[in-house]
């Protein structure tokens, strides 16, 4: 008999708990030997149709089993309470074998298959053969569909006496009635392992989605975290520096132009690190403008010359933004230590990445041919090339950087 449908296999269907979705993992060779997952003994899944089509077959067998205990004439008088009573016992027990074994509970299974074939033993005794074979031939394809197949299989042989001793035909037709019942409880055990073995992947992926949507969240919060740092934390820094000393300087008696630079110059930096804010949140929005709109406008002040080539296509976030950030740090190193150089700035869209050139032509010379002397704190956010190439080395690129002659170069490759 085929039990109702588990009201209690929502966790399997919906994913709440992961034991109960992925199954318990069965060592190798040895899955003849267990019980079936708990996806495949319960009835989510299953099509309507083959709802219906089963519980009609009850019901036939029902019918077939009371009616056949009266046709037999072995329930006369009194006697004749006795197939209702013994087939509510038998349902009863049914119902229970199915929340048992889904707790895997070997002994109350069995014992339950023992009082509903002691049941066929009574119709048996009583005179009524056909009823009997009903219920042992159930009682074997429930036990091979729902236990653990050796199990099963010791069940089936121990009630194959019972078909030889019922059967008319003996051993020839008890034989054919052991083979289909092997054959149905075993292809009903088969076609429940295989839904099971489905909703155990679709669980498994649901599970591989989550896991996969939280990493992509941690990444992204990194990444957030990056650029509040490459943008406020250096250039607040900077700017505290500068105001630090400003303030000694005051309180020293300093000269006060020397003071108005050091303002000036955190001023600076503070719209500086206001507009990469900008900047970090449009990128953030997934709204900023293209590279080389970017290059452009960041090159215009410097009058630092612009070429692109390659064909133009939106590049994703981290890689846009190692590409601004670079940029950004080699012109501002170029004011502070070669104010006044030629600069040439080469952005180019390659296969699978894109990569960027930033030469100058190297800092002004007295007439001697002396490097003039670097003016100390001119202008800088203070993001830093070695922080430049860890992000571009988290994204799968490179970054070099070096003096080339009298000028200094800065190389960028990152994947896009």
């Amino acid at each position: 008999m085929i039990g109702k449908r588990d009201p209690g296999l929502a966790s399997a269907s919906t994913g709440t708990s992961t034991g109960e979705q992925i199954g318990e993992r069965r060592p190798r060779g040895a899955s003849w030997r267990s019980w079936p997952s708990r996806e495949a003994l319960t009835r989510v899944g299953v099509p309507r149709g083959r709802i219906v089509l089963d519980h009609t077959m009850i019901a036939g067998l029902s019918v077939l089993v009371v009616s056949g205990c009266y046709t037999s004439g072995a329930f006369d008088g009194w006697y004749a309470l006795l197939p209702p009573l013994g087939f509510g016992l038998c349902v009863a027990a049914a119902l229970r074998y199915h929340h048992t074994t889904l707790d895997h509970r070997l002994a109350a299974s069995l014992g339950l298959l023992a009082g509903i074939a002691l049941c066929g033993l009574g119709a048996y005794a009583a005179g009524a053969p056909t009823p009997a074979t009903v219920i042992w031939i159930v009682v074997s394809i429930m036990a091979m569909e729902r236990l653990p197949l050796p199990v099963g299989l010791a069940t089936v042989v121990v009630l194959v006496a019972g078909f030889v001793e019922a059967d008319e035909t003996g051993i020839v037709g008890a034989g054919l009635t052991t083979a289909a019942v092997l054959l149905a409880g075993y292809s009903l055990r088969l076609d429940a392992e295989a839904r099971g073995a489905g909703f155990q992947l679709l669980a498994q992926e649901r599970l591989a989605r989550e896991a996969e949507a939280a990493s992509a969240a941690l990444a992204e919060r990194a990444r957030i975290a990056r650029e509040i740092h490459d943008v406020l934390a250096h250039s607040l820094s900077a700017q505290m520096v500068h105001l630090e000393v400003a303030r000694l300087q005051i309180e020293a008696g300093a000269d006060r132009s020397e003071i108005l630079k050091l303002v000036t110059s955190a001023r600076s930096m503070a719209r500086e690190g206001l507009a990469e804010t900008r900047h970090a949140l449009s990128a953030l929005r997934g709204d900023m403008a293209p590279v080389e709109d970017y290059l452009r406008e960041l090159a215009r002040e410097d009058r630092a010359e612009v070429d692109v080539t390659g064909e133009r296509r939106d590049l994703p976030a981290e890689a846009s933004q190692a590409v601004r950030r670079v940029a950004q740090e080699a012109l501002t190193n170029i004011r502070k230590h070669a104010p006044g150089a030629r600069t040439r700035i080469r952005f180019s869209y390659g296969t699978g990445e894109v990569s960027l050139e930033i030469r100058d032509s190297g800092p002004p010379r007295t007439v001697d041919g002396a490097p003039v002397a670097e003016e100390l704190g001119a202008s800088g956010s203070g993001y830093g090339l070695l922080g430049m190439r860890e992000r571009a080395e988290l994204l799968g690129g490179s970054l070099d950087a070096g003096h080339e002659g009298p000028g200094f170069t800065v190389r960028l490759r990152v994947p896009a």
